[in-house]
């Protein structure tokens, strides 16, 4: 029964180590990113809802008196 030739595996193992760097680099560089971000201001419009001037009362069942 032949043995299997495991020699040039660490070889092949590199090189696609080597090969799967460059091309997640060429990948990478292709993104354009922004020099200097600059932080920009949202505005957050207040939203008047009906329940905010009015005090409500959430009865649970577990918590009303037997």
């Amino acid at each position: 029964m032949p043995q299997l030739d495991t020699s040039t595996w660490l070889t092949m193992i590199l090189s696609m180590f080597l090969v799967l760097f460059i091309i997640f680099q060429l990948k990478i560089s292709k993104h354009n990113f922004y020099l200097n971000p600059e932080l920009t201001s949202m505005k957050t419009s207040k939203q008047s809802t009906p329940w905010e001037t009015k005090w409500t009362k959430i009865c649970l069942p577990l918590s009303l008196p037997l």
